[in-house]
């Protein structure tokens, strides 16, 4: 009986990937990944590695969960050492519990490697802390869809009410609904809001903009899928410590602020 490795590969910058996630790439028989998870990490994989993309597209997948499940536990049996990679962390969003309780069902030895998330790994690389002791002492993680056919369950009062900072993730389709949940419960139309477009890559975009104006912000910056949104007050110390983007780190520069 081999054994199943469900990996965080890190936001997209192949340096965030752990050591331990990397060693699971090196001594992988076989790796199944997501769309999202950087292809350079692939070139770590030994010769021989069968490789199999997963290739989950917002509204298309390539390979179903079902699936998936299936090819863990497949090859698994047959002896190999088998390692799952998937974007961010296995645990946040990434379906990697619904897998492990698969691969329990069919007696399969498995370890969780834990991965850097978007929603912290986005915000730091756009110079946004999502807790900071002046401004946010509270910061929690949020869907931005749902599990198709099922209604909203999420609390939108409490994340309204009574969290400092929100992470949402894979949100931009469900912006308007979005929006108008938070207003609805009673978050301020100011609120500063943050669009992360491809977080931690070379090609990551920032648009900043408040909660009640964000839709057009989204239109006038073109801004699409992958993208992290940040909602809360951390958002304006972008400005003042966004280290990563050239076009930031010249204002910052211009402004004397090094």
């Amino acid at each position: 009986m081999g054994k199943v490795y469900l990996v965080g590969a890190g936001p997209g910058d192949p340096d965030l990937i752990t050591v331990k996630g990397l060693r699971c790439i090196q001594e992988a028989d076989v790796i199944l990944y997501d769309r999202l998870v950087n292809k350079e990490l692939l070139t770590h994989a030994k010769d021989g590695v069968e490789l199999i993309n997963c290739g989950k597209l917002p509204d298309y997948h390539l390979l179903q969960q079902e699936t998936i499940n299936r090819f863990l536990v497949k090859y698994a049996k047959k002896g190999k050492v088998v390692t799952r990679l998937k974007g961010g962390d296995p645990f946040v969003f990434g379906r990697g519990g619904e897998e492990a309780e698969a691969l329990v069902e069919n007696g399969i030895r498995f370890e969780i490697v834990p991965g850097i998330t978007a929603g912290i790994a986005a915000s730091a690389y756009a110079g946004i802390p999502v807790t900071h002791r002046d401004h946010a002492s509270s910061f929690a993680i949020v869907t931005g869809h749902r599990k198709k056919g099922e209604d909203d369950n999420i609390k939108w009062e409490s994340l309204a009410k009574g969290i400092d900072t929100l992470a949402i993730y894979m949100g931009i389709k469900n912006l308007p609904y979005i929006q108008g949940k938070l207003l609805e419960h009673g978050k301020s139309p100011e609120t500063p809001v943050a669009l992360i477009h491809w977080g931690t890559l070379d090609t990551q975009k920032t648009a900043i903009g408040t909660l009640g104006t964000i839709l057009k912000t989204v239109q006038n910056e073109g801004i699409s899928n992958p993208c992290m949104i940040v909602v809360g007050e951390v958002v304006n110390l972008s400005g003042k410590i966004n280290w990563f983007e050239p076009r930031e780190v010249e204002k910052l520069l211009a402004n004397e602020a090094f």
